[in-house]
């Protein structure tokens, strides 16, 4: 029997490399269409929370947005390796006004 992956990190290989020194289970993986299959299979396999770095999150909200419906996975856009575009707080900010209907975070 497979020990199913709990919490997974998902993204390019230099993004990954510190996770998976402090003990998490990383996936590397070269462009979207990798992460993407990725993230479904760690999904299947009933994976809790998934990090995937925001350079690949940003190329495939269609499936993240798929996945908000559903209580798992989770799944939380990080920076990668050459710093954040932004898209991982972005998110963040959508989802709290969402919730709560005002921005709260931004209040610009």
């Amino acid at each position: 029997m497979n020990k199913s992956v709990e919490i997974a990190v998902v993204g390019d290989k230099d993004s990954v490399l510190a996770f998976k020194a402090v003990g998490m289970e990383v996936f590397s993986v070269n462009d979207e269409y990798e992460a993407a299959n990725q993230i479904r299979k760690l999904a299947e396999d009933g994976a809790k929370i998934i990090y995937i770095t925001e350079q690949f999150a940003v190329l495939m909200t269609d499936i993240i947005d798929a996945y908000k419906t559903k209580a798992y996975p989770i799944i939380i856009p990080i920076p990668y390796s050459r710093g954040s575009n932004g898209f991982g707080m972005k998110n963040i900010k959508k989802d709290v006004e969402k919730a709560i209907g005002a921005d709260i975070l931004f209040d610009k």
